[in-house]
């Protein structure tokens, strides 16, 4: 049972301001270097074929850089897998996205896309790689999930933020069974997507000992814009902290 859970900050909208004006302000390797300083436990990035926010160059530049853990997330085509081999970072997540879509909106389907990812993960594993599938709480895409040989899971926690603000007890129940099933069939289990200030702390709370990781970009990040970036990574460190829970 791992009785902490670590924070990893997606630097994606960083990169997607220092877009809109173009040249290097805010400056991506910067910021992240900062999270880390600030007491990130990780750095994401999830480069897409458009490269409309982070860039394969980002990657390159701070793929050597990243002293916690580097997590490269993205759907896995032939550019992608590339990339994630010529850079070799801690932890490579595996989203169902493919080029076009917004943001990711589902977890794989590992019964039907099952003899599809194992080579891939079986490729990334060889190599050194840890390598998570970003999941829904099916358990019996769990089981699959084990079964092709991923390390990790990544359970897609948008249903959670959704319902906790109508009812977190019910909300939250659906991942509390679901990670403590991937940790009895030896999975590591993350999670990610739309968490916040203001849900991640019962999230923590109800999962505590069975989670390895959050990864947290879009409402981190605007948190930052009003609370400053020092402030907020240590706010959200706070929510992971059982101290602090009421």
């Amino acid at each position: 049972m791992n009785n902490h859970t670590k924070l990893s900050v997606n630097i994606n909208k960083v990169a997607t301001l220092r877009n809109a004006r173009g040249g290097d302000v805010p400056n991506v390797l910067n910021v992240a270097l900062d999270c880390e300083r600030f007491g990130a436990e990780g750095i994401t990035v999830h480069p897409r074929p458009d490269q409309r926010h982070i860039r394969y160059s980002d990657v390159a530049e701070l793929a050597p850089a990243v002293k916690t853990e580097f997590n490269i997330e993205g759907y896995p085509n032939e550019e992608f897998i590339a990339l994630v081999l010529a850079n070799k970072p801690a932890q490579v997540t595996l989203v169902p996205d493919p080029p076009g879509v917004l943001t990711s909106n589902a977890g794989w389907d590992t019964v039907a896309h099952g003899e599809f990812l194992r080579p891939i993960i079986q490729t990334f594993k060889a190599a050194g790689i840890r390598t998570s599938i970003f999941i829904e709480t099916d358990q019996k895409l769990i089981a699959q999930a084990k079964e092709i040989g991923t390390d990790r899971i990544e359970l897609y926690t948008e249903s959670y933020a959704v319902g906790y603000k109508k009812d977190p007890a019910a909300a939250v129940a659906p991942f509390v069974e679901s990670a403590k099933f991937a940790k009895s069939i030896g999975l590591g289990v993350n999670a990610g997507h739309d968490l916040s200030l203001e849900n991640l702390s019962y999230f923590g709370k109800e999962l505590y000992g069975y989670l390895d990781e959050v990864s947290i970009g879009h409402a981190l990040i605007a948190d930052a814009l009003y609370l400053g970036l020092h402030n907020t990574i240590q706010q959200y460190r706070n929510c992971l902290n059982p101290t602090a829970w009421k």
